[in-house]
């Protein structure tokens, strides 16, 4: 376990854990070893709440000098059973902003701090209530906008990627563990684990780091959303195109070319899985010192893009634009449509991936399927699957995967036990900055100040 875990601040803390604004319940959430004196001093029920049992609600007044504030519920958690595991109290106040601000000041001026951006799930990591990539996950589930993304949140907060780390890690700690155990007993010549096993053990972990590496990028994907660029030519319909796939008219739609200036970002849900849709400007040369920086900014847009979508309104449209386009985001990436087919009497087979009518919506349900066969053709992935979807996990899987190429070149180069441990022990390390183990203060504060206050 990290030795932050022996740095805790003893500080009692608060905060709003429900959205700021008016509504119909708030809930104040107060952390640390005076939580219950300090509520005390506040509540006044039945029994006072340093009293009560853990994981009990009580009704009760919160009171100011005899005035009553507020008419509460209160939640009690007594440590270790709870998500920090320290002592701690949720108080149910009515939504109002004045009742919710009434309470917070009473608790700061009774012996409280404000709680830091996610000091209370850090608070939770620290007492080892939870490991890093779950407290990760935390976030993740909160900011979650689609079934996808809150199902693989929700995986990552039940353990799954800790489970498969500690399995991963299990393996190079046992072996690493053999080879000191033959160093200790080296004047024996002893042999506990053949060179051969210790190949096969650093082989089998780097396949399968190999394979959780691989899907990051679909990780990303259910996490933060496809991102799809609308491009073309003027005037092929793009803006027609987004209109239809949103119900209603968002970009503007003209016969005049270079109509649409700026990049207009929608999302839309498909199947549980958010889609990010560009709408850009017209790609082409032009004196218009306004339009051209809609183009620039176009080029940008498909630059980052994972799917782009280049719209043409005939059978023939700039292959130079779309080499172009291939160049920058590869084929596989790119679905070819044909727009306003509702115009031609008789649809002849054609080059393209799909065709559709923006303005009947002839085509949309095929264009809509391509879309997804596009992000899942090759993710064969089940709700069970481990997914990464963190910057940090993949670059901890990497530096992993680059201490088993010292620990297997070690070997192959007849170098002693004292070097291929180290290298193994450097791949553990590197496993362990994943769920916590190692890691720096300076490393959880970037990862907390993430959060929202209160969680």
């Amino acid at each position: 376990m990290s030795n932050l875990r022996l740095n805790i601040n003893d500080e009692t803390i608060s905060a709003l854990a429900t959205a700021s604004g008016t509504g119909a319940i708030s809930v104040i959430r107060i952390s640390g070893k005076d939580t219950f004196k300090i509520v005390d001093k506040l509540f006044k029920g039945a029994k006072p709440i340093s009293e009560v049992q853990s994981h009990t609600i009580h009704y009760g007044k919160i009171v100011n000098n005899n005035e009553i504030i507020d008419d509460v519920l209160v939640s009690v958690f007594r440590n270790p059973n709870s998500y920090t595991g320290e002592d701690s109290v949720e108080i149910s106040t009515h939504g109002s902003q004045y009742i919710v601000q009434q309470i917070l000041k009473l608790l700061l001026e009774n012996g409280t701090r404000s709680a830091e951006p996610g000091e209370f799930t850090k608070r939770a990591f620290l007492n080892g209530k939870m490991d890093l990539s779950q407290a990760e996950a935390v976030a993740d589930v909160i900011s979650a906008r689609t079934e996808a993304s809150a199902r693989g949140a929700r995986n990552q907060l039940d353990g799954l990627l800790s489970s498969k780390i500690e399995i991963l890690k299990s393996g190079l700690i046992n072996a690493a563990s053999l080879i000191e155990l033959e160093l200790d007993f080296a004047e024996e010549d002893l042999e506990f684990l053949p060179e051969e096993k210790i190949l096969a053990t650093i082989d089998k972990t780097y396949t399968e780091i190999e394979a959780l590496l691989a899907t990051y990028n679909f990780g990303k994907i259910i996490r933060d959303g496809v991102n799809v660029a609308i491009v073309g030519q003027t005037n092929v319909g793009k803006s027609s195109l987004l209109n239809y796939l949103l119900k209603e008219s968002r970009a503007i739609v003209s016969n005049i070319p270079g109509t649409t200036r700026d990049v207009i970002r929608e999302e839309i849900s498909i199947d549980g899985v958010l889609f990010k849709f560009y709408d850009t400007a017209g790609i082409r040369n032009t004196s218009d010192s306004v339009e051209n920086e809609g183009v620039k900014r176009s080029r940008k847009v498909l630059s980052e893009s994972d799917i782009v979508v280049f719209v043409t309104d005939s059978e023939e449209y700039d292959e130079k634009l779309l080499n172009e386009i291939i160049d920058v985001v590869s084929k596989e990436r790119v679905i070819l449509l044909r727009n306003k087919i509702d115009l031609i009497e008789k649809l002849e087979p054609n080059k393209f991936d799909v065709s559709i009518s923006a303005k009947t919506g002839e085509g949309i349900a095929e264009f809509l399927r391509l879309l997804k066969l596009k992000v899942f053709r090759t993710n064969n992935y089940t709700e069970k699957t481990t997914i990464i979807s963190n910057i940090r996990h993949f670059n901890a899987l990497k530096n992993t995967l680059e201490h088993l190429d010292n620990a297997r070149e070690s070997i192959e180069n007849k170098m002693t036990g004292e070097f291929i441990s180290v290298d193994l022990r450097n791949a553990i390390s590197s496993l362990g900055e994943i769920i916590g183990e190692v890691t720096s203060e300076d490393i959880l504060n970037n990862i907390f100040s993430n959060f929202c206050i209160g969680k």
